[in-house]
């Protein structure tokens, strides 16, 4: 089944350069964009505690995973 390693290999090629990309984009998009804290996330402050929801962040972050996934399995 030597074809088999070949396909996984590719794979895990794609998914570690999918996850090098999200990371950059964590690091150092934080000074570029406001990924969290986007109009519409949900943020609660009191004095005991603190409650963070990032829902418009989630949904836009889908979208755009899911556009790029549809891109790439179409082949």
């Amino acid at each position: 089944m030597p074809g088999g390693f070949d396909s996984l290999g590719k794979m895990l090629m794609f998914f570690g350069l999918v996850l090098l990309i999200t990371g950059a984009l964590f690091h150092f998009g934080g000074k570029f964009l406001s990924l969290g804290r986007l109009p519409g996330d949900i943020h609660i402050e009191r004095s005991t505690f603190s409650f963070h929801f990032p829902i418009v962040t989630s949904i836009i972050l889908s979208i755009i995973l899911t556009v790029i996934l549809n891109l790439f399995s179409r082949k």
